[in-house]
């Protein structure tokens, strides 16, 4: 018994010491790092269970020391205390404007009299802490605003008051848009973009690219997306669908009365994906030609009557739409998009510069291009010549207010 004692002794022993042996062996080629709260210890144990040979394994990517962020992009905002400048502002800081990737130095110009205001603006933006939104400058100094500015959105305009003419808007707002051509002439990047918003857009447009020549005459655009966004949803509505399965819908001419929506190159897409012309969905040729044509030429002033005001975040998210679109292309090739552009001279027969609205294809990193072998019908070659003779008189009214 004793001797059985004396071996299971001998055992014990030879076993506890041929296992430090192992461990200090092992602990010699390896150290295991000893348990700590340190950040950098448990580092280290991650390190040795992944490589127990000890050689250190860089938790670091091989492309993230070569990874730059993307330069934030100028962009400025006129009326940036008004109505739509402050919804427009928000959506911007979303990414709806240039995207989810781009980072934006966003500049918000107002008049003296709303300096208060537009610092207000800024504040919330702040306090919205936006990653998209690197820098944010309220101003009132047009130089701040526009130096180096490669994207500009034009929505500061004055708005028509009860009793005011057409024409006398029109005058009005002819002085805001040659001083902000100037200064957009004078200060912004040599191929900065322009989206004028305040109406009347598409004569103001024009005023705004008489008075910078030498920024490109293309880059001066002005908004009917809101137009278009109204028709798509009125006739998704009228066959029982979504605006989603609305496409090619196309508005032609001026942001005025006398434009012209047009379905004859749009289709809906139904459930499963299978195309059907939309103008055998509705099947309604006296509708699409009257009711409907009187309801999206009217809607602004059927807003303006049921809420007091006109469009506001309806025309903030339609700018966001233009300006996404022309600088990111749209989601399919061959999307048409409603864009009022200066005509070059060989686009259904309107005259050379005159701001009018196109099927436009947009083709990404700011590229766009009027199509120009659409098919048009005797109702709407009238419709266009309406709506142009209509631009051609205003640009001439306008250009001559400013004189």
């Amino acid at each position: 018994m004793a001797r059985m004692k004396s071996i299971t002794t001998i055992i014990t022993t030879t076993t506890t010491t041929t296992a430090a042996a192992t461990t200090a062996a092992a602990t010699k080629a390896s150290p295991v790092p000893q348990p700590t709260s340190s950040p950098l210890s448990r580092l280290a144990r991650i390190q040795h269970h992944l490589s127990p040979d000890g050689k250190t394994i860089s938790m670091e990517s091989k492309d993230a020391s070569s990874k730059q962020e993307t330069p934030a992009m100028k962009v400025c905002v006129t009326g940036g205390a008004g109505n739509i400048g402050y919804v427009l502002s928000f959506l911007t800081g979303n990414g709806r404007l240039l995207g989810p990737n781009q980072p934006i130095e966003l500049r918000l110009l107002e008049i003296p009299p709303m300096k208060e205001k537009v610092e207000g603006v800024a504040m919330e933006l702040r306090d919205g802490a936006f990653p998209l939104l690197k820098k944010i400058i309220p101003t009132t100094d047009v130089k701040v605003a526009f130096e180096g500015c490669q994207v500009a959105l034009l929505v500061g305009a004055m708005p028509r008051k009860k009793g005011m003419l057409r024409s006398e808007l029109l005058q009005k707002n002819a002085g805001i848009f040659k001083a902000q051509g100037k200064a957009l002439n004078d200060y912004a990047d040599k191929n900065v973009k322009v989206l004028v918003v305040g109406n009347p857009a598409n004569a103001n447009a024009m005023v705004c690219a008489a008075y910078a020549p030498d920024l490109p005459t293309e880059n001066i655009t002005a908004m009917t997306r809101l137009d278009q966004n109204r028709a798509v949803s009125m006739l998704a509505t009228r066959i029982g669908s979504d605006a989603k399965s609305i496409k090619n819908v196309v508005v032609w001419g001026n942001h005025s009365t006398t434009m012209y929506p047009d379905i004859n190159y749009a289709f809906c897409v139904d459930s499963v994906g299978m195309k059907k012309p939309l103008s055998e969905a509705i099947d309604d040729t006296n509708w699409v030609r009257g009711q409907f044509l009187e309801d999206v030429r009217g809607r602004g002033s059927a807003i303006i009557k049921a809420r007091g005001g006109s469009s506001v975040a309806s025309a903030a998210s339609a700018a966001c739409d233009h300006i996404r679109d022309w600088f990111l292309g749209t989601a399919e090739k061959d999307t048409l998009v409603s864009m009022a552009v200066p005509s070059d001279g060989d686009a259904y027969g309107v005259p050379k510069g005159v701001v009018c609205s196109f099927p436009c294809l947009c083709l990404g990193n700011f590229k766009y291009k009027i199509v120009k072998d659409l098919r048009m019908n005797d109702f709407s070659k009238k419709a266009l010549e309406a709506t142009v003779a209509e631009l051609v008189q205003q640009r001439k009214d306008a250009l001559a207010a400013t004189k």
